[in-house]
């Protein structure tokens, strides 16, 4: 088993450690960077703690775009309609939403999103639900300079006029090594949009700082931020220390968000104690501990 390292080149390290050589290239996306609708102005409400949704509230009128299946409830009036793209681009020519389909079936994701629209003349209410134990964050894109970079399945939902497209990283130690790949989410405009995180969120401001996170732990961060990995200590840490191979490091200025709970590491947890998956059953608070099961529930 061979074990790869990142190493910096200034670094003054035995010869027998590997190395890891990341690698930029100059790969860009010509229409990706384009003239954007102005978002609708959405007011909405957040209810809960740990189990969210979020209220959006509309005029007639007025959008709203989201993933598939995260829609809990919807007033009368409000219709929808499932689209392939954003709806951003109101002349977006066909190639375009091919290529804005295939961009998001990369990202792991539903190749149409569904938009929410009210058509009375009254406010309207449609909500959302988080996936799964964690908080709810509204971004008002306007207010952090019309763009965020989030993991790939962080977005819940967004204002209409919201451009959702695919970024890529520009590093191959990062594609390799960093948890979520060359491709995360980029989005764009001038209205609220609204990501999921697992756990705790816990929100950090570098003013030309280096943060060192676990690949997992990110959720998002603002475009005047560098992220890129490294190796987790030395090979007897990387190995043995429980925390990974690698770590995400994020430098520059601009915000960054991170959880404390990954989804990943929840599932990893939920299936090491699901017996019909392979895991085992503890019998935990119980003396008896899996004889307490004998005669089942």
């Amino acid at each position: 088993m061979m074990v790869v390292a990142l190493v910096d080149e200034t670094s003054d390290y035995d010869a027998c450690q590997p190395t890891l050589v990341i690698v930029y290239w100059n790969f860009k996306i010509p229409f990706l960077k384009v003239n954007l609708m102005p978002s609708h102005e959405v007011d909405y409400e957040v209810i809960g703690n740990d189990l969210q949704i979020v209220e959006v509230e509309l005029d007639q009128g007025e959008t709203v775009i989201a993933e598939a299946g995260v829609m809990n409830y919807m007033e009368e009036g409000i219709e929808y309609e499932t689209k392939m793209g954003d709806g951003s681009q109101p002349d977006q020519g066909f190639m375009s939403k091919v290529f804005s389909a295939a961009s998001r079936k990369l990202m792991g994701e539903s190749i149409f999103l569904t938009h929410f629209t009210n058509r009375q003349n009254v406010k309207r209410r449609v909500a959302f639900a988080a996936p799964y134990p964690g908080k709810i964050i509204p971004i008002d894109l306007s207010k952090i300079g019309g763009e965020i970079i989030c993991q790939k399945d962080a977005f819940l939902c967004a204002a209409m006029g919201t451009q959702i497209a695919i970024s890529f990283t520009k590093r191959l130690g990062v594609g390799f090594f960093g948890g979520e790949g060359f491709i995360l989410q980029r989005m764009s405009g001038d209205g609220k949009t609204f990501v999921h995180a697992g756990g705790t969120v816990v929100k950090k401001t570098l003013k030309g700082e280096t943060l060192r996170v676990d690949t997992g732990c990110l959720v998002a961060f603002t475009s005047g931020i560098d992220y890129n990995i490294e190796r987790a200590g030395n090979l007897k840490s990387m190995v043995l220390g429980g925390e990974g191979l690698f770590l995400a490091t994020l430098s520059g200025h601009g915000t960054v968000l991170l959880q404390s709970l990954p989804f990943s590491r929840l599932a990893d947890r939920v299936l090491q104690h699901a017996p019909s998956a392979g895991g085992r059953s503890t019998g935990e608070g119980s003396v008896l501990g899996g004889l307490g099961n004998l005669f089942g529930d």
